[in-house]
């Protein structure tokens, strides 16, 4: 095998200056809104973009409609497709059953895999079991459990960088459980043992915080200075994509309000950026509802964005909600156009053509 080392990863990914596949940078961070927009007496939102649904999250979803329409209910999901209580209601409504554990779901019934991916004993039990199944590991995770496969074949030690308990770690985690360690925390640095500090490897969970990612990383350089980075950036780019529109508007915020689960990592992670940003507050909301009047007192520009697992229409229900109050003027932030779509699971592909996903 190559050296999988190379120099200036870290620097790029820290940066994120590169465009993703089927991404068109934007030139620079554009702010657009309507000439028409009504007087608020200076108040204004900016709305980031991009934002919401992800091609991994939109594919997942659209995955369990498709199976629905060919099947019927009830169809079985192991835990939730994603991170987004809107969006496990809604298909809950249509017939879609939730489970923990694949042991849950009656003996051949049809099970769908979420968007963050199982490990390969999850695929063996439900083989037993006589299941039929549906994987819809987002294309990006896969890519992360392909490195450890490879990593692991070549008798590497691997670093995870992630969140404990978390199910895309979980799954990440299983394709190799005697090579992987995961480094959560800074303590997790100081624990970790490698047989060989030559072939050590760094890998990461795709929904992180990149600043948080090269944090962890840098950390563990210091221990191993030869650790080698991933062949490719790991942190997918929906994530990387969302974080650069909050960078780029955070610090004309008075408040950023975030659109997400409070299970969802992505989303959580915008919050953050958006207080290291220079954001004065931040807050993360499912739905209009929930947000606190009193946030609003003393602000004159609200930042909104959304996770990569959250449908518009939640967004487009808070930007109601706020022209209710006098925050009508909405301009948008842009940093990036995505362009990028994922084909169907093989298991649904040539069933004929997907409708448009209802859950938006």
């Amino acid at each position: 095998m190559s050296d999988p080392t190379h120099t200036g990863y870290a620097r790029t990914l820290g940066a994120m200056s590169g465009a993703s596949p089927g991404i068109e940078p934007a030139t620079s961070a554009s702010i657009g809104g309507s000439a028409d927009a009504p007087s608020s007496g200076g108040k204004r939102v900016l709305l980031a973009k991009p934002r919401g649904y992800c091609a991994g999250v939109d594919r997942a979803v659209i995955a369990v409609e498709k199976a629905l329409e060919l099947y019927g209910p009830p169809v079985y999901v192991r835990k939730e497709i994603v991170h987004n209580r809107h969006v496990v209601d809604t298909l809950r409504e249509r017939g879609v059953i939730f489970v923990e554990e694949t042991s849950e779901v009656p003996e051949g019934a049809l099970v769908v895999f979420s968007a963050h991916g199982v490990s390969p004993a999850v695929h063996t039990e439900a083989e037993q079991r006589g299941l039929r199944t549906i994987d819809a590991t987002c294309p990006l995770v896969t890519k992360v459990h392909k490195e450890v496969n490879r990593f692991a074949r070549d008798d590497y030690d691997i670093m995870l960088i992630g969140h404990e308990g978390h199910e895309e770690v979980e799954g990440t985690s299983g394709e190799a459980p005697d090579r992987v360690q995961l480094v959560d925390t800074a303590g997790d640095v100081d624990k970790v043992a490698v047989r060989d500090p030559s072939k050590v490897v760094w890998l990461s969970q795709t929904t992180l915080s990149v600043d948080e990612t090269m944090e962890r990383v840098d950390q563990l350089r210091e221990r191993f200075p030869n650790i080698a980075d991933p062949p490719s950036d790991d942190i997918c780019y929906a994530t990387s994509n969302r974080q650069v529109a909050v960078k780029a508007m955070a610090a004309e915020c008075d408040l950023v309000l975030v659109v997400g689960s409070q299970n969802s990592s992505n989303s959580k992670r915008l919050v953050e950026v958006a207080l290291q940003a220079g954001a004065t507050a931040a807050h993360l909301v499912d739905f209009a509802r929930e947000v606190d009047e009193a946030w609003l007192e003393g602000v004159r520009t609200v930042g909104v964005t959304s996770g990569a697992s959250v449908p518009d229409v939640l967004v487009m229900e808070l930007l109601e909600w706020l022209a209710e109050r006098g925050w009508g003027d909405v301009q948008e932030v842009t940093t990036a156009n995505e362009k990028i779509a994922f084909a169907l699971p093989r298991e649904l592909r040539g069933a004929g053509e997907s409708k448009p996903s209802s859950v938006r």
